[in-house]
């Protein structure tokens, strides 16, 4: 195991990236799995915590194989995996079905997270995003896509663990690339992890809050 826990990994993560704090970063975590580590990366770099919700479009008839992914946003970004959809014989019609039920799940975690706070501007932003690991990358690679639409100062992506080549096929959508461990054979996330629970969605509020108490203490004592 490379890390205790989540908490363990962001920690170990912040401290790579210290020399962002006087940038004055926005870290954005990708829910819910990335909101614990992103949680520890804002807390020591006293920047604002933000999610992008970022949903994979499964297969019907397989749906842990991703034919795609959606990514919330004024105006939702799709990336389509066209080899999966050729090979499936999936529809235009079925695809957009899926996507339409995909994009309700986020809406329906937006209102539950964040009611009517709205998403953090990153425009001319120095914008960091994390997440619990990068398997495949697919889902990192929509929400990297998404944010670059926003125009961002610097793209940072940042994670504890990924293996070599994912990480090399995602280093030409980003500024800058931190990953603290790329272990030679890649199984899953949570097998470099001790303790790999889900998150629950009382955890995602929690560091949300507990980023905002954070940020508003950082204020008062810059002033």
């Amino acid at each position: 195991m490379l890390f205790a826990n989540r908490k363990d990994a962001g920690q170990r993560l912040a401290a790579a990236l210290a020399d962002y704090r006087e940038k004055r970063p926005v870290v954005v975590a990708l829910p819910r799995g990335g909101v614990p580590v992103a949680g520890e990366v804002a807390r020591a770099l006293a920047a604002p915590l933000d999610l992008l919700f970022v949903r994979k479009i499964g297969v019907p008839f397989q749906p842990e194989l991703a034919m795609g992914a959606i990514v919330d946003g004024p105006q939702p970004t799709i990336v389509r995996n066209e080899g999966v959809i050729r090979r499936a014989g999936i529809r235009e019609k079925e695809f957009s079905s899926i996507c339409a039920l995909e994009q309700a799940e986020i809406e329906r975690r937006r209102q539950h997270y964040f009611g009517d706070r709205g998403n953090i501007a990153l425009g001319g932003r120095v914008a960091i995003v994390v997440d619990d690991g990068i398997a495949t990358g697919s889902t990192v690679k929509a929400a990297l896509k998404a944010i670059r639409k926003q125009q961002p100062r610097e793209l940072v992506l940042a994670v504890p663990v990924a293996p070599t080549e994912t990480l090399e096929e995602l280093e030409s959508d980003v500024d800058a690339l931190i990953c603290l461990e790329t272990p030679p054979v890649f199984y899953a996330v949570g097998h470099f992890y001790n303790e790999f629970t889900q998150v629950t969605d009382a955890e995602v509020i929690a560091a949300l809050e507990a980023a905002d108490r954070d940020c508003i203490a950082e204020e008062k004592d810059r002033t």
